[in-house]
C-alpha cells in the first residue's frame, strides 16, 4: 500500500518536474549565456557583465535602444487603451440579454485561437483598403485590436463576480450612475484591470507578425530587431536584453499577485 501511494505521488511529481524543466531550461540556459564573456559562442570563458554595461553601445546598441523605446511606447499605448475598451465593453455587455452577451463573448473568443499571421495579414489589407498608409498610427491600431480580446478576457470574470447589490445599494444611498461607477465597480474590477494592463502590454511587446505586417520600413520594434540579429547568429546583446525584460515581467508579476492576495486577505478578514 505505501509502495502504491509512493508510486501516485512520484508520477505526477515527476511529469510536473520535466514540464517545468522543458519550460524554463532555454530560460535558464540563455541567463546564463548573458555573462559568458566569450561573444557569440556557447563556449563558457568566464563569468562577465560586459554584454549588460555595453548593452546600448555602439550602432548596433543604438539601434537596440530605439526599438525598445519604439516597443515600450507601443505596448503602453496598447495596453491603456485595450484594457479602457475592455472595460467599457464588459460593462455594456452586462445590460444585454444572456443569449446576445453569450454571442458576443464567443465571437471576443475567436481572435484569441487565431494565428497571429491572420490577424497581421488582415489588418495590413484591411489599412490598404482603406488607403492608410503604413507607420506607426497603424502599427499602434493593430496592437489595440489584437489586445482587446485579450483584456476583455481578463476583466468579464472580475465582474462576473461583482456583487450586483453593492452598485444599487450605493444608488439607493444617493450616489449617481459616474459615482457608482468610480467608487465602487472600479475599485471592485481593479484586479481585472491590472491584470489585463499587464497581459496586454506583455502580449505587446512580445508581438512580432502582427508588428511586421503593420510597420514601414522606417519603424522596428524589438522583437522585429532581435529576429533581425538572430539571422547573424547569437548575439550577446540579444541575450542580456531579453533577461533584462524576463526579470522585468517576472517582478511584475510578483507584485501583482501579492497585491492581488493582500486585497482578497484583507476582503476575508472584513467578512
Amino acid at each position: 500500500m505505501n509502495s502504491r501511494r509512493l508510486l501516485k505521488k512520484l508520477v505526477p511529481n515527476t511529469y510536473i518536474a520535466l514540464v517545468m524543466l522543458f519550460l524554463y531550461l532555454p530560460i535558464i540556459v540563455l541567463i546564463i549565456y548573458s555573462f559568458n564573456s566569450v561573444a557569440k559562442s556557447f563556449i563558457w570563458g568566464g563569468f562577465t557583465f560586459d554584454h549588460y554595461i555595453n548593452l546600448f553601445k555602439g550602432s548596433d546598441g543604438s539601434e537596440l535602444f530605439d526599438a525598445l523605446i519604439t516597443t515600450l511606447r507601443i505596448a503602453a499605448i496598447a495596453s491603456i487603451a485595450s484594457t479602457f475598451i475592455a472595460v467599457v465593453s464588459c460593462l455594456g455587455m452586462e445590460y444585454l440579454n444572456k443569449r446576445l452577451q453569450s454571442t458576443l463573448m464567443n465571437l471576443t473568443y475567436i481572435p484569441n485561437v487565431m494565428p497571429e499571421l491572420v490577424t497581421g495579414i488582415s489588418f495590413m489589407l484591411l489599412f490598404a483598403f482603406l488607403g492608410i498608409q503604413k507607420g506607426q498610427i497603424t502599427l499602434i491600431l493593430a496592437h489595440i485590436a489584437f489586445c482587446v480580446p485579450y483584456a476583455v478576457l481578463s476583466i468579464s470574470p472580475k465582474l462576473k463576480q461583482l456583487d450586483k447589490n453593492l452598485a444599487e445599494a450605493a444608488m439607493d444611498l444617493g450616489a449617481t450612475e459616474w459615482q457608482t461607477l468610480r467608487l465602487v465597480i472600479i475599485p471592485e474590477i481593479m484586479p481585472g484591470i491590472l491584470s489585463s494592463i499587464l497581459l496586454t502590454f506583455t502580449m505587446s511587446v512580445d508581438d512580432y507578425l502582427v508588428s511586421n505586417f503593420n510597420a514601414d520600413s522606417t519603424i522596428q520594434t524589438l522583437p522585429m530587431k532581435i529576429y533581425a540579429m538572430a539571422k547573424f547568429g547569437v548575439n550577446p546583446k540579444m541575450n542580456a536584453l531579453t533577461t533584462i525584460m524576463f526579470v522585468v515581467i517576472l517582478v511584475l508579476l510578483i507584485i501583482s499577485n501579492v497585491s492581488g492576495n493582500k486585497k482578497t486577505a484583507k476582503k476575508n478578514t472584513k467578512k
